[in-house]
């Protein structure tokens, strides 16, 4: 008897977690992939839940998956019940679990590769019961629709249903290297730069009007001269290394370039701009385990 009923609970919560995977995926296959589970199984555990209810929870066709009214008051009471679930779990566990399953990480390619990628063996190892799945792309993503549990930005989040909590700033330097300061001369002053080639990034809103600040705090803007412009800011460094001029780029790009002398700082006293790295996450009471751990050891690494 005891047997039947957790088998029972068991497949109520199951049934909870695949509609709602359903509903914020927009489909059974993308609910599959999210769940780790079978198109089939999906399929079966709402079907189940459609038939403890006696209700139709989605309108199907072969084009589209459409949520019905009861789908709607369904989800938007069956998802504080899975999370208070989950919190639930958490804190009788307490320290004696460790975060499990599969964490979806979405992140800019270049960060992702070049900043992120290489801390992820340390943090694997730490937690051995996850896996992570890394979805490097520097375009705008649905989290819910895609499945992604947490999101590392660059810059903020203006969506109000997503929380974003600063980890650090990533400043940007000046840099040129060695060649072409040996050629063109040293910037003495921030318009001296005017005088410069100037390699642009365009994924910046400031375009060829680049801000300085000195020690004392002063701004000045300097609009600069530039003959290519590129989206990129690893083709930025590796433009600036080829002696193409002087490149206003993030320092964890240029960290080891500078390091072994393929490029110099330009105008070093002065600060330029910087952006603050999110980590970015639902707006929900309760954040899950792998993600709290997730977000406690990017700040470890990066704060």
């Amino acid at each position: 008897m005891i047997v039947n009923a957790t088998l029972t609970i068991m497949d109520t919560l199951d049934g909870l977690k695949t509609v709602i995977a359903v509903v914020e995926t927009g489909s059974f296959t993308a609910a599959a992939d999210r769940l780790g589970l079978s198109k089939a199984l999906v399929s079966k555990y709402v079907g189940q839940v459609e038939q403890q209810l006696a209700v139709r929870l989605f309108n199907r066709s072969t084009r589209k998956l459409a949520l019905t009214e009861a789908g709607q008051r369904y989800y938007e009471r069956a998802l504080p019940l899975l999370e208070e679930f989950s919190e639930l779990e958490d804190n009788v566990t307490g320290e004696q679990s460790h975060p499990q399953g599969l964490l979806r990480i979405s992140m800019p390619v270049t960060f992702g590769e070049m900043a992120l990628s290489p801390l992820i063996p340390s943090f694997l190892q730490r937690y051995p019961d996850l896996r992570v799945d890394m979805q490097l792309s520097d375009r705008k993503i649905d989290m819910l629709e895609e499945g992604i549990d947490v999101v590392i930005r660059i810059g903020g989040v203006d969506d109000s249903n997503l929380i974003a909590r600063q980890i650090s700033t990533l400043p940007l330097v000046l840099c040129a290297s060695p060649a072409y300061l040996k050629q063109h001369g040293r910037p003495k002053e921030p318009q001296d730069i005017a005088k410069h080639q100037c390699i642009i990034d365009s994924n910046f809103r400031v375009g060829k009007q680049w801000p300085l600040i000195s020690e004392q705090g002063e701004t000045e803007s300097v609009e600069v001269t530039s003959r290519v412009a590129v989206n990129n800011p690893r083709a930025v460094k590796t433009i600036a290394v080829a002696g193409g001029g002087i490149g206003l780029i993030p320092y964890f790009i240029v960290a080891e370039a500078l390091k072994n002398g393929q490029l110099e700082r330009v105008l070093p006293t002065y600060k330029t701009l910087e952006f603050g790295l999110f980590a970015i996450y639902p707006h929900r009471r309760y954040l899950s385990k792998k993600v709290r751990c997730f977000i406690d050891f990017i700040s470890e690494n990066f704060s």
